[in-house]
């Protein structure tokens, strides 16, 4: 990083965003051998990296894809308390990450970016942040990821309600649950953890479920000293546990895909565990869902049924009509007092890079390029828009197995763009983008297999209000992978700084 006379810092490559897409691109260019001063910088408006596992610290928070998967594969951590690991540890391994990888000094935290705008004359982009500063930089990463802005729903009287109101996302530690009515609004991946995490230490929890979820099990367990023992010295210990777990995503990935067998294996083990945690048939019919299994989220867990049954938990059918000063009104007219109100709604995912304006070649608005969903190629690059690379973009998320591999991948896409460009040694100025036939061709293959998948069967936050799937990837994490293990040069337009050609 170098700082201008102007107080402009100017770096070859620059990340928005500090989870694990952006931290990730970061430790990728790192072992390229980008690690000049200059090289790398990353942003972030928090004032601590972690992403959304910094931002979700809510009562059970944990990750739902065994933890040996859910790292980086040249950075195993032998040293998870179990298999499932709470949010904490997570952000603890990326903190450990950075200063293994010595991204400490590449940290700009406390950044909020506002707007990036490509400057074509000069072959770079203007980044500029909600405090005033200013930032350039041959290539511009945004990484702010898919689950990162969350969604307050839409309801009569929420802002009166009298109490403390919160989202799982932003969950407040100083309001104290203890004796007091908690209503949990929404049954997604927030809720299924929270409600067994509270339920028992609140007076009563009030479940508002709009629809129900599909379940898997989860099996969870803690790690003895001896299992972190073997982890940390028997050679390729950890390694099997990566593949074994990566076997049971490829089963589970089959079945979201539509493969015959492994649906019919997937949805059965399901519904036995419906039936045999819900006894009750009254109950257990309010929890069975009536669209297509993989439509949605499939949740992993091994405590909700149980919890749902308990004496002090409520579980509520009813659309929700309104909140009032004390509680919340269903359709049916009754009125459910609460003093707590959690919202576990979700997040705005189709929205991505919403609200980072991103402006390219010729004065493009990136929101207007993308009005009717957002598009780009293998969910990277995006035509008109020179020296621009996403992590976690459209069509990028995986709905069975970790994103950290997919985020992987891209990191090592992001080098071999970067080697367009001439590498290290490179002088600023040149500039790539991908063609707008290869793009389009790229979106039309994808739209047209995701048009015959499960996730159009119904309506979810994988899909925009006008049904276009913007946030799956259609294929197996493997597909993936070899798709982006080798950019293909002829996939762009590239120029030098002092080439007349222009790009379009």
């Amino acid at each position: 990083m170098t700082m201008g006379a102007d107080g402009v810092e100017r770096c070859r490559v620059l990340v928005v965003g500090a989870g694990f897409g952006g931290l990730g691109a970061a430790f990728a260019l790192r072992r390229a051998g980008y690690t000049a001063a200059d090289d790398v910088l990353v942003l972030d408006a928090a004032d601590r990296v972690g992403g959304v596992w910094r931002d979700n610290h809510y009562p059970g928070c944990a990750c739902d894809i065994p933890a040996t998967l859910y790292c980086y594969s040249y950075a195993p951590n032998p040293g998870w308390s179990r298999r499932f690991p709470p949010h904490g540890e997570i952000r603890a391994y990326l903190e450990a990450c950075v200063d293994r990888f010595g991204a400490r000094d590449a940290l700009r935290l406390g950044t909020s970016v506002e707007q990036a705008r490509w400057d074509d004359a000069r072959g770079v982009w203007q980044v500029d942040a909600a405090d005033g500063r200013r930032f350039e930089a041959q290539v511009l990463v945004p990484a702010v990821g898919q689950l990162s802005r969350p969604v307050i729903p839409v309801i009569p009287g929420l802002a009166a309600f009298a109490g403390p109101r919160f989202h799982t996302a932003r969950w407040d530690d100083d309001v104290d649950l203890r004796g007091r009515r908690v209503g949990v609004l929404g049954t997604g991946a927030s809720a299924i953890q929270v409600v067994p995490a509270i339920a028992g230490t609140a007076a009563g929890v009030t479940v508002f479920q709009r629809s129900p979820p599909w379940t898997l099990p989860k099996p969870d367990r803690r790690y003895s000293r001896a299992h972190r023992a073997v982890f940390r010295h028997v050679p390729g210990a950890m390694r099997l546990s990566r593949l074994g777990v990566w076997a049971a995503t490829v089963v589970t990935g089959r079945a979201v895909r539509g493969r015959p067998v492994a649906r019919r294996a997937v949805r059965a083990l399901s519904v036995a565990q419906r039936r045999l945690q819900m006894p009750d048939p009254a109950l257990r019919a309010k929890v069975t869902p009536d669209y297509p299994m993989g439509c949605k989220r499939v949740l992993y867990t091994s405590t909700w049924y149980p919890t749902l049954r308990r004496p002090d938990v409520e579980l509520v059918t009813a659309a929700v009509a309104e909140v009032t000063a004390t509680g919340v009104r269903t359709a049916d007219g009754v009125e459910h007092p609460c003093d707590v109100l959690v919202l576990s709604t979700g997040f705005a995912a189709t929205q991505i890079l919403v609200p980072l304006r991103v402006i390219g070649r010729e004065g493009r608005d990136l929101h207007t390029q993308w009005s009717d969903g957002a598009r780009a190629h293998l969910g990277m690059t995006v035509p008109g828009f020179p020296n621009l690379v996403l992590l976690y973009g459209p069509n990028t998320n995986t709905g069975n197995t970790s994103v950290v591999y997919f985020l992987q991948a891209q990191a090592g896409y992001l080098v071999q763009a970067l080697e367009l460009l001439g590498g290290r040694t490179a002088p600023h100025g040149p500039r790539f983008e991908v063609r707008a036939d290869v793009e389009d061709a790229y979106d039309r293959e994808i739209q047209a297999r995701l048009a015959d998948s499960v996730w159009t069967a119904c309506s979810s936050w994988y899909r925009t209000p006008s049904g276009r799937v913007v946030t799956n990837w259609p294929g197996s994490a493997g597909e993936y992978r070899r798709r982006t293990a080798h950019l293909d040069p002829a996939d762009f337009a590239v120029a030098t700084a002092s080439a007349a050609v222009r790009l379009h």
